[in-house]
């Protein structure tokens, strides 16, 4: 029997897994490659499908933001993405395969609000090419991408009350870009003030959520939400992020509320 080939290390002969193994790790600081980022996705179902109206003024509103803050633009997919998975789930397509499909609507919706920020040196961009960002920002540009995780085919197999649906969605992929940065905070634009306690656009009685932790989110286990579930669950185990901030991005401001520090919206605290 040959002898294991190994190279001096601290980690020789750890098998990854130990339990104990990451304790001397866990509390080592985390580079920040860009600590004073703003990450801020654009929803597509809930600002981009609106067309013109909302679009614009929000464009608006960005590129006069990033004239004084670092920023991150992120876009999410929308009907188009629906569509797409009402007709790959009746014709049983694995998960895998609806990521890869669906993923084609967020970039399309990036090259689009690329396009219309290109007044303010918008540049588009595709997830790898996060570690560009202190460059570009360095140069003034601002850059533009899709929320889409990278998973592609290899997209976790979701749960069986999922139906199949990919469960790393563009609000996830957003957090993990702003995670992996070590940005200052990450803001989801939707359709709606914030996070409630029921649907708000079903329930005329639902009530506003300001303030809350991921973990009791989860525990209240509510019938829908705003964001992605899958989202809370990577936020328990986050180092960098200690909240994310839901607003309204129909109404002209918020954005720039958030950015400024205001507790506009609903908050999502880590822990």
């Amino acid at each position: 029997m040959h002898e294991r080939h190994d190279i001096p290390n601290k980690l020789q002969g750890e098998t990854l897994v130990r339990k104990q193994l990451f304790e001397k790790y866990k509390e080592r600081p985390l580079v920040r490659i860009l600590p004073e980022l703003n990450v801020v996705k654009i929803g597509g179902h809930g600002i981009i499908d609106y067309g013109r109206d909302v679009v614009l003024p929000l464009v608006e509103e960005l590129g006069s933001l990033s004239e004084h803050h670092q920023m991150l633009v992120i876009t999410g997919g929308g009907v188009r993405v629906r569509h797409m998975m009402d007709i790959g789930l009746d014709l049983g397509m694995p998960t895998g395969v609806l990521a890869e499909l669906t993923s084609k609507i967020s970039e399309q919706n990036a090259l689009m609000m690329a396009t219309l920020l290109s007044p303010w040196q918008a540049k588009r961009i595709h997830t790898t090419d996060l570690l560009e960002l202190p460059t570009l920002l360095a140069m003034g540009a601002l850059p533009v991408t899709h929320g889409t995780p990278p998973y592609g085919l290899y997209e976790h197999p979701s749960e069986r009350s999922n139906g199949g649906i990919p469960p790393h969605r563009t609000d996830t992929g957003a957090f993990l870009a702003a995670e992996v940065l070590g940005a200052k905070r990450c803001i989801l634009a939707k359709n709606v003030d914030g996070l409630y306690d029921k649907h708000p656009l079903k329930y005329p009685d639902a009530e506003l959520i300001p303030e809350i932790t991921a973990s009791e989110l989860i525990e209240m286990d509510m019938e829908d939400l705003v964001l992605e579930r899958k989202l809370l669950e990577i936020m328990l185990e986050s180092r960098s992020i200690p909240c994310i901030q839901i607003v309204n991005g129909h109404k002209k401001g918020m954005i720039t509320r958030a950015i400024i520090g205001e507790n506009v919206g609903t908050i999502i605290w880590a822990r």
